[in-house]
């Protein structure tokens, strides 16, 4: 992580490990914004409607998979809510999500000591024939490692990738596992490989496996792929451990049907002096098909909704519009995030902030940008605020501020992103576990409370970002 310093700033708190907040030696706010900011943050503390606003996504809708019946569910919802919210402009902008079903999924070891195995099948796996694939299992600590093999020894087996998730605050030991589920199957299948199993992308020990999607490549060979459980994977690690050899049967009935229609749900604070100049608060509404999605991202839709309906309850509405976006089919290609940064390609430059929340309920504890250098001091004053919320890190100026954000980074549209405590949150992460049950209410109170502070303050502040440095960001 990136750490600067501003001559004009003064710290906050001691300087331990990690970088502390800091405030500007002299507010460059106006006191009455900073008054209402500080406001808005206090009264969300003291309990908001978060928790309702999930809980009748995961009760009256449920899993919501791009193009599912769900997901058309999901779209009637999102429109409803926020016209009961009182947001304005509400409306769905048609989007072009591919659809995919899981269909059965069932493994099990058949030598040298049989045993069921608990698997779901990864995100755009093709199935195996009727009667399913079984064959010798070769193991790969790593996709790195699978991809130095030679064809020899992995044609005709099961590949088992054996990379097991590190537990982070800051959820970064994401990135160094993911790469087996995205590329796996298609790399074990350009070797030959007659299918993958992977060890869950996880950090819980339960019979819950995590599925997540996965690519291939046209004119490249296509293999069922599925992802074990944490403790079906140790079971498999150790049969291997054995030396004898270790044979798995594997039956996927996944596939991929045609194209379907969803929408990016929009609704709208109009501002009162600058209407045209836009703070986007998104998140994503579609789920995978396991759990019920409510930490992934109904926790994410509750806490921009509630936050954007707590500014439109104000006396007086901010200068610029806020604009809140639920967007369609993050998790299977961000169908939603490009064709919403496609279809308002010339309202970009006019985004003066852009914010996802997407890493579930846990508290926000790290406040990161991406803006113009000289906009730094704003985001600092931004810190400062949420800092009694305890938020008492301050990273870097290279945040991505979401994946759904990610197609808006040519337009250097600029970026907040309030960092979230991780350190649960892939113990559910795409799993049967991401259940309503696993939110608390105060977390998603104290994310309403940073979210309503930090979106007020960019939509009513007398200057604004500038534009964000080139690139994608890396937070």
């Amino acid at each position: 992580m990136r750490r600067f310093v501003v001559a004009t700033l003064v710290a906050v708190c001691p300087l331990t490990a990690g970088a502390c907040l800091a405030a500007p030696a002299s507010s460059s706010l106006p006191e009455p914004l900073r008054t209402t900011a500080a406001s808005l943050r206090d009264e969300a503390v003291r309990g908001t409607g978060a928790f309702e606003i999930v809980r009748s996504l995961t009760i009256e809708v449920g899993p919501r998979p791009a193009g599912s019946p769900g997901d058309k569910l999901a779209i009637a919802w999102g429109v409803r809510t926020m016209r009961e919210l009182g947001l304005s402009n509400v409306r769905a902008e048609p989007v072009t999500v591919p659809h995919w079903e899981p269909g059965v999924a069932e493994a099990a070891i058949t030598a040298p000591w049989p045993q069921p195995l608990v698997i779901l099948p990864l995100g755009g796996s093709v199935g195996t024939p009727e009667a399913g694939v079984e064959a010798d299992v070769v193991v790969f600590p790593s996709v790195q490692d699978l991809e130095k093999a030679a064809a020899d020894q992995v044609r005709g087996k099961i590949v088992f990738l054996n990379k097991r998730m590190e537990r982070a605050r800051d959820g970064s030991g994401y990135g160094a596992a993911v790469g087996g589920r995205g590329r796996g199957a298609l790399v074990a299948g350009k070797l030959g490989a007659a299918a993958l199993l992977l060890r869950s992308v996880g950090t819980d020990n339960n019979r819950t496996p995590h599925t997540g999607a996965m690519r291939y490549e046209e004119g490249q060979p296509k293999i069922p792929a599925a992802a074990l459980s944490n403790p079906d994977a140790d079971l498999l690690e150790a049969q291997l451990a054995s030396g004898k050899p270790v044979r798995v049967r594997l039956k996927l009935g996944s596939r991929r049907l045609p194209d379907e229609e969803s929408a990016n749900v929009i609704g709208e604070i109009p501002g009162r002096e600058k209407p045209e100049e836009i703070v986007l608060l998104g998140c994503h509404l579609d789920s995978w098909f396991p759990g019920t999605g409510a930490v992934d991202d109904g926790a994410g839709c509750a806490i921009v909704l509630e936050a954007a309906r707590r500014i439109g309850a104000l006396p007086q509405k901010p200068r610029r519009t806020i604009r809140v976006v639920l967007f369609a089919n993050e998790e299977f290609g961000l169908s939603g995030a490009r064709a919403y940064a496609e279809a308002h390609a010339a309202e970009l430059p006019r985004h003066v902030l852009a914010g996802e929340s997407d890493f579930g309920s846990g508290r926000v504890w790290r406040v990161s940008s991406r803006v113009a250098p000289e906009a730094l001091p704003f985001v600092d004053e931004i810190a400062a605020l949420l800092a009694p919320l305890g938020v008492t890190e301050r990273g870097g100026n290279d945040s991505g501020g979401g994946a759904d954000l990610i197609p808006m980074a040519p337009a250097r549209v600029p970026m907040i992103s309030l960092g979230q405590d991780g350190t649960y949150y892939f113990d559910w992460h795409h799993t049967a576990n991401d259940t309503l049950d696993k939110i608390d209410p105060k977390d998603l109170d104290q994310n309403v409370a940073a979210w309503a502070a930090a979106a007020y303050v960019a939509a009513e502040m007398p200057g604004d970002f500038g534009r964000a440095p080139e690139g994608e960001g890396g937070e």
